[in-house]
């Protein structure tokens, strides 16, 4: 070996060693954005603390939206904390989503009985059903009718989180149905007691109503909470029965993104009725190269897809909904003390709030302004019909 070659593998050993030390620790890509979304969970807290009447999960994902459109903020947002901010909008939401099992106990749905039982459940089927169709009749763009179909009738922005994972719905569809399913559940706040008196409703049958016609659990608590304990108690139950549905709900629906995966692939289409890729007329362009790249004359109609590209299958059940259903059946066996219980709900309260300020992220006000007033049209339609068929069904089981 002369001695040239010798230096140069010298040199090359020692680049791995000096780039480490030219760069020094770096934290995770994730770590900038979860800091964000702590500080603005704390700062959720303060408008709470400030003002009881404002739900913590409200505040959280307002303020979410704020940071998306502050000019301070907004470059960290869209940059640095972006990855932070996406993580937060779904693992944390699925932690979220599994404590909230543990405010569920099998013995609390059953002392409610079967007719309010059968009740939540044409209530919560025929908002599903009636916001899911309208929403797609009026042409909103992706899974935004599913999301704010699943938002209104089960457990608002908690449901919303779950079902786009079993869908694997785009960031921005996820954080539009969030931003109005949260805000027409805050305008619930105040407006549903100003109907109590008016619709004759006593204070039982008024917390039945709010809890099966108000989306978040906190949201119902806040307007609960104006007539009384008697209206709180049973509002809280009704609205866990929903929150119950959750489960069955994104079971089928992952099964059904399963079978429309499996005709695809039989039909040689994709699952959004798109031509299959062993079937289209272009190779899909490799990274970087430009979006109008033709396919090379004679490659195989066959060629597999690159390594990533291939549709992720969702599971059956998602861990996340048996990790749920598991803390349901946790809280049922009536082991847990009243302190571990507390420190769950806490933990659940800002792990959701967490995962809601990084969707409010995620909403970008001018692009929302574009389809804006379809967006708020159906929100309001489907407030009509879940508050409508809450109210039906109330006063039929009083």
């Amino acid at each position: 070996m002369t001695l040239t070659a010798a230096r140069g593998r010298a040199r090359q050993a020692r680049k791995p060693r000096q780039a480490r030390q030219a760069t020094g620790w770096r934290p995770p890509a994730t770590a900038y954005g979860l800091g964000l979304a702590a500080a603005g969970v704390a700062a959720a807290w303060t408008v709470h603390r400030l003002f009881p009447a404002v739900p913590l999960l409200t505040a959280a994902v307002v303020l979410g939206i704020v940071a998306a459109h502050l000019p301070g903020a907004r470059g960290l947002v869209r940059g640095a904390c972006r990855a932070g901010l996406s993580f937060a909008g779904k693992r944390l939401m699925r932690l979220g989503i599994v404590l909230l099992g543990l405010k569920l106990s099998l013995d609390d749905v059953l002392g409610l009985g079967w007719a309010t039982v059968a009740m939540v459940l044409g209530v919560v089927a025929a908002t599903f059903c009636g916001t899911w169709w309208l929403g797609r009749r009026m042409g909103l763009r992706g899974d935004q009718p599913l999301l704010i179909a699943t938002g209104y009738s089960i457990c608002g922005a908690s449901a919303i989180g779950a079902v786009s994972e079993v869908s694997d719905s785009d960031e921005r569809d996820v954080a539009t149905s969030v931003a109005l399913v949260t805000l027409c559940g805050t305008l619930a706040i105040a407006v549903l007691p100003l109907l109590q008196h008016p619709l004759g409703l006593d204070d039982a049958a008024f917390g039945r109503w709010v809890g099966a016609s108000v989306h978040d659990v906190g949201q119902v608590v806040a307007t609960a909470q104006t007539a009384g304990p008697a209206a709180l108690g049973d509002a809280v139950l009704v609205k866990l029965v929903r929150v119950a549905l959750l489960a069955p709900l994104v079971a089928a629906l992952a099964t059904a993104v399963r079978v429309r995966a499996r005709r695809a692939r039989a039909t040689g289409t994709e699952a959004d009725g798109s031509e299959a890729e062993g079937t289209r007329a272009t190779e899909p362009r490799a990274e970087g190269a430009p979006a109008t790249e033709p396919r090379a004359v004679g490659a195989q109609a066959t060629e597999p897809r690159a390594e990533g590209a291939t549709r992720r299958r969702p599971p059956l059940v998602p861990l996340f909904v048996l990790g749920f259903l598991a803390m349901t059946a946790l809280r049922s066996t009536g082991i847990l003390a009243t302190a571990a219980l507390d420190a769950a709900a806490t933990a659940q309260e800002l792990l959701l709030a967490a995962a809601l300020f990084g969707l409010g992220s995620a909403v970008h006000l001018p692009s929302l302004s574009r389809t804006g007033a379809r967006v708020a049209a159906l929100g309001l339609c489907a407030w009509v019909v879940i508050a409508g068929a809450s109210y039906g069904g109330v006063l039929l089981t009083t």
